[in-house]
């Protein structure tokens, strides 16, 4: 029996990342003195380490997969096999931007009024290229953290930075210039395993089921039943997007109806459904949709 060997990030999005593999049918168990987690599959092999490592550890092979974000991946230059975006928007693995910002009050207003200045990030390698591309010339120097504080004191010109929503920049009393990239949650391969054929039957059936987990996010189902003389007005009712399931029931008339909806929908579509002569509606979680 092959093992395949995978990372999962360490730090920030390592419980959003055990809480999707919980709904994928994956339990990880964390030792807090291990960085060797279990997990209720015998053909995995599970591993913490920091996100800005992992790619490169896929790529040496040290692990045959590995969930990292987009910006680690070109930061470290790493050349590996992208199963899959595991990002999904207003969902547990969201995508985050990094950005160029300044202080509110300060006279830089452009990229290109950086020219000559200092600025402080943690992803150094992308963000010199950035500024290549952009053709300004500043000093880059790597921040051990305390990022946003680094300009707001003066100690930098201005920094480079992760935000989701710019909420926390803004909270700093500082301004976004622009934006150096888009980062993604992907689930990445080393190139010699993604040519294994089990390894990567493994692996593709994980990227399904984590995908249909994630897709499910902020959808539920919805059953009902109806008397087949009121079924149109009930489907009326329903969004249009997707069919829904309609089976008959034991008694003659009357039908089952079951949909799966976006959950913010439903607050105001089942008062409408009972109206239209729904009886027995249900609605239930969802742990994965599967396309």
């Amino acid at each position: 029996m092959k093992v395949l060997k995978i990372g999962i990030p360490k730090g920030s999005l390592q419980e959003k990342t055990i809480e999707v593999f919980k709904m994928a049918g994956f339990n990880i168990y964390i030792n807090p003195r291990s960085y060797f987690p279990s997990i209720d599959d015998p053909e995995i092999e599970v591993t913490l380490l920091r996100a800005q490592e992992m790619s490169r550890y896929v790529e040496e092979g040290v692990l045959d997969c590995g969930i990292t974000g987009e910006d680690w991946v070109l930061e470290n230059g790493s050349k590996v096999v992208k199963l899959t975006d595991l990002s999904y928007a207003k969902q547990t693995l969201n995508p985050v931007r990094w950005v160029v910002a300044v202080r509110a009050d300060s006279k830089i207003k452009r990229v290109k009024d950086l020219e000559g200045k200092r600025v402080a990030t943690e992803l150094v390698n992308y963000t010199k290229k950035y500024f290549r591309n952009k053709k300004v010339n500043v000093e880059v120097e790597f921040s051990w953290g305390a990022t946003e504080f680094k300009v707001t004191s003066g100690l930098v010109d201005a920094i480079v930075d992760i935000t989701e929503t710019g909420a926390s920049l803004r909270a700093n009393n500082l301004k976004i210039i622009d934006m150096v990239c888009e980062s993604t949650t992907l689930f990445i391969a080393n190139t010699k395993a993604s040519r294994d054929l089990a390894k990567y039957k493994k692996m593709d059936n994980l990227r399904l089921l984590l995908k249909g987990a994630l897709e499910s996010r902020d959808k539920v189902g919805i059953k009902l039943n109806v008397e087949t003389s009121k079924l149109d007005k009930v489907l009326k009712v329903l969004p249009s997007v997707k069919k829904p399931t309609v089976s008959p029931l034991t008694v003659k008339g009357w039908v089952a109806v079951e949909v799966i909806l976006k959950e913010k929908d439903v607050r105001g579509l089942i008062p409408l459904l009972k109206k239209s002569g729904a009886q027995e509606i249900i609605e239930y979680p969802l742990n994965k949709v599967i396309h």
